[in-house]
């Protein structure tokens, strides 16, 4: 895709930021909206017009719903809602799970519905739940219905984190559509946010990816425990530098273009538990999946078994949004059942222990999970789990993990120690007048690390492209 390519960086983002700072106020609008499409239609050209079609039944939806509803007509706004947010589920459930249950009622025996091959839109699942989002707080009166076509587009649109979010809520940013202001301050704050995140990806996920690859790839019986569970812990880093590195890349753009987007990512490492870790993990699909479907079930405010399963419904609905597999419902459920444990068994049991003991049981559930996410085949997955656990391993090491081990170690390293808020103290400590300097130093450094490992590196996709 478009966002870590040279012509990006230096032709496109480039073009659009001097346009857009040239056009005035009344234009900006009209020119996010224009180049947002165009970046879209640059990686995705058969969807552009679904996306088209999303923003007009959308848009169309928020002006009947605010119409019936200052009309004194509930019950016709309500049906306006459910409608929208049918089209909206059914696009979404049509491109991305379709070819899933045909496949596994195929598995079963029955195959009543066709295999279509459908191609998956990039994005499809951030922007239908930002439209949703949308149409949902209209019918709440949380906002005011949006008049304006381009600006709505704008919002359903907006490049910088159209494909791989955060999930920007409407109500965030509703107030900054028509009426926004970048200082040189704030714009300096989101070339050196944006650095940081293009940093994250080509330089620390991409070459993580490679080692996790070298074990992912190879036949369990060639695998050694050390090795099985070097190769996660790379993904698990990769994962994280991968993801939060778009959402840092989204939030500097943004602000680049007078908009502030919510934080996506807090340090998810540093945490001491598995609650605590979804508080900092993926926090925009997290509020999403609390305020929009928690919430609505009945969220806490009910019997027990009722409450246990409005949990269960939406860390099955977390893990089936990450992918059409069943390897990501197990995903989900893993958590759900790591959750409702610390809820009732194991809270007392972490408040007591000591600091590293909780960080450590937090991390070896993480690396325990993100090998379910990371492989989709259940046979493979298996034999995978059984080799970390010394069931069916090679050896406890070998060469493969010891080569691995050598030429990754300063990637492992630097990766540990980004994914901890140890850089972020430091530069917390630095007196006012030597961070900035050292800051632009670093800005520099980045860009042309970054820029020279587009120039000479392969592609790699965002892992969140096909989400």
């Amino acid at each position: 895709m478009v966002f870590s390519t040279p012509v990006f960086l230096f032709v496109f983002l480039p073009a659009v930021l001097a346009l857009y700072y040239l056009m005035p106020r009344k234009l900006k609008p009209c020119i996010l909206l224009l180049s947002s499409l165009a970046f879209y239609f640059w990686g995705e050209r058969a969807y552009t017009g679904l996306m088209v079609f999303s923003i007009l039944v959308n848009y169309i939806s928020g002006l009947v719903i605010a119409a019936l509803k200052s009309r004194g007509k509930p019950g016709g706004a309500k049906a306006a809602l459910i409608i929208s947010v049918v089209i909206n589920l059914g696009m979404l459930i049509f491109f991305k799970y379709w070819d899933f249950f045909a496949q596994s009622l195929q598995g079963i025996g029955l195959g009543v519905l066709p295999v279509l091959g459908i191609h998956l839109p990039i994005g499809i699942s951030f922007y239908t739940f930002q439209t949703m989002s949308y149409t949902i707080d209209v019918y709440r009166a949380d906002v005011p219905v949006q008049k304006n076509p381009v600006s709505f587009g704008a919002y359903v649109t907006m490049f910088p984190q159209l494909i791989a979010g955060p999930i920007v809520r409407y109500k965030d940013v509703a107030g900054q559509l028509d009426c926004r202001g970048v200082g040189w301050e704030r714009f300096a704050s989101g070339v050196f946010r944006f650095t940081v995140g293009m940093a994250k990806k080509l330089l620390l996920a991409n070459a993580l990816g490679r080692i996790w690859a070298g074990f992912r790839d190879v036949p369990t019986t060639e695998l050694s425990v050390a090795g099985a569970w070097l190769g996660v812990l790379a993904f698990s880093l990769q994962i994280y530098f991968d993801f939060s590195g778009y959402s840092d890349m989204a939030i500097g753009l943004g602000r680049m273009l007078g908009f502030e987007f919510l934080e996506n990512f807090r340090y998810p490492y540093a945490a001491d538990s598995i609650t605590d870790f979804w508080r900092r993990w993926h926090i925009s699909l997290s509020n999403w999946f609390r305020d929009y479907l928690y919430i609505p079930l009945g969220g806490n405010r009910c019997s027990k078994p009722r409450w246990l399963m409005n949990l269960l419904i939406v860390w099955m609905a977390t893990g089936m949004w990450h992918g059409a597999s069943w390897n990501y419902l197990t995903w989900g459920l893993y958590f759900f059942v790591l959750l409702m444990l610390e809820k009732f068994l194991l809270k007392k049991v972490l408040d007591r222990a000591p600091a590293w003991t909780r960080h450590l049981y937090t991390v070896i559930l993480l690396v325990i999970g993100w090998t379910i996410f990371g492989i989709e085949d259940f046979g493979h997955l298996g034999k995978y789990l059984g080799v970390m656990f010394g069931a069916g391993a090679k050896a406890f090491s070998d060469g493969a993990f010891r080569y691995a081990l050598r030429s990754g170690a300063a990637v492992l390293v630097v990766g540990v120690f980004a994914a901890l808020p140890i850089a972020k103290h430091l530069n917390d400590k630095l007196p006012e007048k030597a961070r900035l300097p050292v800051n632009a130093i670093l800005l520099v450094l980045g860009l042309a690390a970054c820029t020279a490992s587009m120039v000479s590196g392969t592609y790699n996709p965002f892992l969140y492209f096909r989400f």
